[in-house]
């Protein structure tokens, strides 16, 4: 399909450089616009898309910054492998395209195959430091469920001592803060994070980790299929 015919209509929304990255993602992730390919020029997409240049020029760093374009001063604007050049920006960025359920199932999968590993390591190096944080948020602070949730994992995430599992940790933050209402929509489900958080606090405290993984394991596993209910009747 010629570049220019894909963008042939003018944006009605508010916060257009962000509508025009979500339009121009959508049709490279789709492969309507090929890898290789060179995008109309600035002004063509200012013209297709009813919006001035600089708004253009705004949507089109967005869009190298999410690597999927490159941008060559003096040629044009070429269009990335996001399969070679992606990263965790670009997978965020993909749950406001139409297949948001299958990202989001993509992610719940990711997380469960890696944050046991993250309970195992941080029953094995957590300080008594972190211990007793981790206490004070399974047993005394006052707070919702679903942030009790992120700050539980957020310090079994620092406990492993490993920086790169701690940023991924970060990522999944801030996609459950954003949908963990799939999640904690009923009071069975709170009840048993409550208890998932209490069980993995034993864990990590008794230095187990094969049974803190074990505990994360199960919980992801149920969660995982509890959004996947939830997403399929939501279809």
């Amino acid at each position: 399909m010629p570049v220019d015919k894909v963008f042939a209509y003018p944006l009605i929304r508010s916060r257009l450089s962000e509508d025009i990255v979500t339009i121009i993602q959508r049709q490279i992730m789709s492969g309507a616009i090929a890898t290789g390919e060179k995008l109309s020029t600035e002004r063509e997409l200012a013209e297709s898309f009813k919006v001035n240049r600089a708004t253009v020029r705004e949507a089109l760093r967005k869009l190298e910054n999410l690597e999927l374009i490159d941008i060559r001063h003096g040629d044009g604007v070429y269009v990335r492998n996001f399969l070679e050049s992606g990263n965790f920006d670009l997978i965020q960025a993909s749950l406001n395209l139409n297949d948001r359920n299958a990202t989001i199932l993509d992610i719940l999968e990711v997380r469960r195959i890696t944050v046991p590993e993250m309970a195992f390591l941080a029953a094995q190096r957590r300080t008594p430091s972190e211990l007793t944080q981790l206490e004070q948020v399974v047993f005394h602070q006052n707070i919702e469920m679903p942030e009790r949730d992120i700050k539980v994992h957020e310090i079994i995430a620092r406990s492993t001592r490993n920086l790169v599992y701690t940023i991924m940790l970060n990522f999944f933050t801030r996609f459950h803060r954003e949908y963990s209402y799939l999640y904690f929509n009923n009071e069975r489900n709170l009840a048993r994070s409550g208890k998932f958080h209490r069980d993995i606090f034993a864990a990590i405290s008794s230095r187990k980790p094969k049974e803190a993984r074990r505990i994360m394991l199960d919980v992801l596993l149920y969660a995982e299929e509890a959004v996947r209910k939830n997403l399929a009747g939501a279809q």
